[in-house]
């Protein structure tokens, strides 16, 4: 469990609407909340599709872990102001699922991914899929895309400029009767020359800690990694010629609190990175680990060791405040701006009594217009969605 030392304060979310607004803290966005329906709602997923809809996902229950954890989706209409109402996709009471991705293929279906666990054991996670033909709308049967445990998404596939589609996973590995905290998790690329019927996949070289691997296709054709750590110091970065092999993550300017980030690149070529610029640096309180809450009293297994001299997964740094940073060039320098504040509390994720204010793993998406589309966990205990004007990256 946490440190005896936290003082947790139950806080209630704001007045929430599904219906935009035009912000008060600035002129270039506007502002609604997901139509979640869950006490926890996270981890975000957009999808803008051809017709302007945009199509949200994200898993929501009574707690991250918990078998009643499942995956829901909503949409935006195009000229719409007001969320449609969110509709279940996933129905398994046995496994907590977890971390959507939307993508549409090039042929038009469009499909949905998430990782099914057994409660707070992310190594035993396998990849589920359901596909839609209507811009989902209906989805179709479920399907079980990989099913090696300890796979794990969270970010987009990519299609690759000669037609191969990529997506980036990462392997959360441990030893038998060790209880997994992350220690020892590496990304890979999954990719796919045939279009998702057969899938190759490549290890990203000593990415230990470098998860929730985020694939940017830059201007100059090559591709630009950027990583959260688990080690809670910094965002790291990665880069590929060809987006299936790549070099060593490296640590870039930027914090990060072992919390997920977003990225996408505008057509002028300006990348366009969420994160929350915070870090374990100077902290003495940690958790145990992501499942503390709710591991049972009859589980005797030790924490996962590290196997990483000086290398220790970091649970509870703060996540906020929730910026959002962007590079002329390529990921290399960074200009960062607050997108909302908070103390970003995540000591627990115990949304039932209102305990974590984390504002969090964000999800980004070019609106076509020079702006772009954000949506991310706030405290828990729904989704905020932003829209940015192309003004707001002009200053």
């Amino acid at each position: 469990m946490p440190s005896t030392g936290t003082v947790f304060a139950p806080q209630e979310i704001p007045p929430l609407s599904t219906t935009l607004s035009q912000s008060k803290v600035n002129s270039e966005w506007q502002e609604s909340y997901l139509p979640t329906k869950t006490i926890q709602s996270h981890a975000s997923n957009l999808l803008l599709l051809p017709n302007g809809d945009l199509l949200a996902a994200w898993f929501g229950g009574k707690q991250e872990g918990i078998p009643d954890i499942c995956i829901y989706t909503a949409r935006l209409p195009a000229g719409s102001d007001t969320w449609e109402p969110a509709e279940k996709q996933s129905h398994d009471t046995e496994h907590s699922e977890q971390n959507p991705v939307l993508f549409q293929t090039p042929q038009g279906p469009v499909w949905l991914l998430w990782t099914s666990q057994d409660a707070g054991n992310q190594d035993s996670a396998i990849v589920k899929k359901r596909v839609s033909n209507d811009g989902g709308r209906t989805w179709g049967e479920l399907e079980t895309l990989f099913d090696e445990p300890g796979t794990f998404i969270r970010q987009p596939l990519v299609v690759l400029k000669n037609g191969t589609w990529v997506l980036p996973i990462f392997r959360c590995r441990s030893e038998p009767e060790e209880r997994w905290i992350g220690n020892d998790d590496i990304s890979c690329i999954k990719s796919s020359r045939d279009q998702g019927v057969t899938w190759q996949e490549t290890v990203v070289p000593k990415s230990y800690g470098a998860v929730h691997m985020a694939i940017v296709p830059l201007k100059s054709g090559t591709y630009l990694g950027i990583f959260r750590s688990r080690w809670a110091d910094f965002v790291y970065t990665s880069v590929s010629e060809d987006g299936v092999h790549w070099s060593v993550p490296k640590a870039t300017e930027l914090p990060n609190p072992n919390a997920g980030v977003g990225a996408t690149v505008l057509d002028s070529g300006k990348v366009v990175l969420v994160y929350n610029h915070s870090s374990a640096k100077g902290l003495t309180e940690k958790r145990e680990g992501l499942y503390d809450d709710i591991t049972p009293a009859n589980d005797t297994r030790k924490n996962q060791k590290s196997k990483h001299p000086g290398k220790e997964a970091y649970w509870g740094a703060p996540r906020a405040p929730l910026c959002i940073a962007t590079s002329e060039d390529e990921g290399k320098t960074w200009k960062s701006q607050t997108l909302e504040d908070g103390d970003g509390f995540c000591m627990t994720n115990n949304s039932e009594q209102k305990l974590n204010r984390e504002l969090s793993y964000p999800s980004i998406v070019p609106d076509g217009q020079g702006g772009v589309h954000v949506a991310f966990t706030f405290w828990r205990q729904t989704i905020k969605y932003v829209r940015l004007s192309s003004e707001y990256f002009e200053k």
